[in-house]
């Protein structure tokens, strides 16, 4: 009869990195269910808008699912953050045009989407910090 070792139980996924998860499962399902949401936010540069959004949606469904599974977050955790920093640019066009927009709206709901905008380009940071140490 042979004896299986002990196999060491897979380390719980932090705080942040279960923040980090939800958001990409949040977001990702966001950007295949309305991609018109987010096609503005592409920076001008980029061909293909609407691609863009449907495969950085994608990516973050596949983030979102290799955080939450312990065989693949060593991969899935690098891979967050760099998809974090990848879009990156994409949220600072999201501020811009909020900041923009004021301009021309001074309705509330314009003021409300430009400040969110603006204040979440901060926490873009910590997000990938959660990300990066979840695949550790």
């Amino acid at each position: 009869m042979t004896r299986s070792l002990p196999t060491a139980a897979p380390r719980r996924l932090g705080t942040g990195a279960r923040v980090v998860a939800a958001a990409f499962l949040v977001s990702g399902v966001v950007h295949l269910v309305r991609p018109g949401v987010f096609e503005p936010a592409v920076p001008r540069a980029l061909p293909r808008p609407r691609d863009l959004v449907l495969l950085s949606g994608v990516a973050e469904l596949a983030c979102a699912a290799g955080l939450a599974v312990p065989a693949t977050r060593r991969a899935a955790g690098p891979a967050s953050a760099a998809l974090l920093a990848a879009v990156f640019p994409a949220n600072v066009q999201m501020a811009v045009d909020g900041v923009r927009g004021l301009a021309t709206h001074r309705a509330r709901g314009p003021a409300v989407r430009a400040a969110v905008t603006v204040a979440r380009l901060p926490l873009q940071w910590p997000l990938i910090r959660w990300a990066w140490s979840a695949g550790r």
